[in-house]
């Protein structure tokens, strides 16, 4: 199998270009690709591979995960071409109208050709060790599926259709016209079948002719470790149905990570501050640090300072899909207590003394005389 080439590449441009740059790049591809003008061997792979690279660069939540992760941020969303629901002509199709009036085939626009359901965006929050180390949710969705009853033709138990009698399955109706250049003949769409080729003679009573049935699902999100905020799982074949036998379309599954209250990351490495004493920062201590396989004790060294940062190896998220994990990165800052007792000050009083450290208590005696 050809390893896949950067997205980038394929539609030559930059990595900062813009939305319109993208655009400008797909149609003049697009068109020089297209199997309907170009036929040859190679050209409906690369009409694929463009639509394929347009679909995720023009989509602002795969292209951030697509800068971040690569491929591996896409989840195998296009690992088989047609696979999953993605099909290149939707896309060209949806930015050409079905084609440019001539030149181009209007196969793939036809109202009978099968078509791709809707994506359903839905959103999840999860705390920030759910994140960490992956969960499980249950969500409830409505969504359209293909009623089981007529086969989804919309006809009483999918048989009461027969060939539209105006067009004659052809859905379009050829008219003539006498003009000043001669006769001119025009299609248009039949306004019996509205371009199907077909109509049906009896509903079905459960969908009401739709072929599609409104249903409430509950559907089990497997939310792998290392996920981060704003990232998108997206679930194949779990959005609306499609039509004309076309795919269901997806489940987008928005994540939002709640801030936690002593951690947070960037990327795959955690961080927090710990405080410690002057004495412990002096002396040096064994300190308690929480991470997030729970706390765990490490020995900072004599003359620490505020500010100083010590890393923990393998004890921060996990990368995205992978059991190795990255790091976590504590900062210690040394905690002044606002209260002191009569021996505590005592006690530093005479450390100052020892170091030759003036205090507020020699301000007062100065003042005093």
């Amino acid at each position: 199998m050809a390893e896949k080439r950067d997205y980038y590449e394929v539609l030559g441009v930059d990595r900062n270009a813009t939305d319109e740059e993208l655009k400008k790049a797909y149609r003049i591809l697009a068109k020089k690709y297209h199997p309907d003008v170009n036929d040859t061997p190679e050209a409906e792979t690369l009409f694929k591979e463009i639509g394929e690279a347009y679909s995720v660069l023009s989509d602002p939540d795969k292209r951030r995960q697509y800068d971040r992760f690569g491929f591996d941020g896409l989840n195998g969303a296009f690992s088989s071409g047609f696979a999953g629901g993605f099909n290149p002509f939707d896309i060209f199709n949806d930015l050409f109208g079905g084609g440019f009036g001539s030149g181009f085939s209007s196969g793939f626009s036809r109202r009978n050709a099968p078509m791709r359901g809707r994506d359903i965006n839905q959103s999840i929050k999860i705390s920030f060790e759910e994140a960490a180390f992956g969960t499980k949710k249950t969500i409830t969705v409505q969504r359209s599926e293909s009623c089981e009853q007529c086969e989804a033709t919309g006809a009483k138990d999918g048989k009461a259709i027969k060939t539209c009698p105006q067009c004659k399955g052809t859905g379009e109706m050829r008219v003539q016209q006498n003009t000043l250049f001669g006769q001119m003949i025009t299609a248009t769409t039949c306004n019996k079948c509205n371009g199907k080729g077909t109509v049906i003679e009896e509903l079905c009573e459960h969908c009401k002719g739709a072929g599609t049935i409104r249903v409430t699902k509950k559907i089990e999100v497997n939310i792998p470790k290392g996920i981060d905020n704003n990232q998108i799982i997206s679930l194949r074949g779990q959005g609306d149905a499609g039509k004309n036998g076309g795919p269901e379309g997806d489940l987008r599954v928005h994540i939002t990570v709640t801030p936690h209250e002593i951690f947070t990351r960037e990327n795959t490495t955690v961080y927090c501050t710990i405080p410690v004493t002057y004495a412990q920062a002096v002396l040096g201590a064994e300190i308690t640090v929480p991470t997030l396989d729970g706390d765990i004790k490490y020995n900072i060294p004599a003359g620490t300072q505020t500010g100083t940062t010590f890393t923990l190896k393998n004890r921060g998220i996990h990368f995205l899909n992978k059991e190795s994990r990255g790091d976590q990165i504590f900062e210690v800052y040394v905690d002044v207590p606002k209260k002191l007792n009569r021996e505590q000050k005592k006690a530093l009083e005479a450390y100052a003394a020892l170091f030759g450290e003036s205090t507020d208590k020699d301000k007062k005696k100065k003042r005093l005389f």
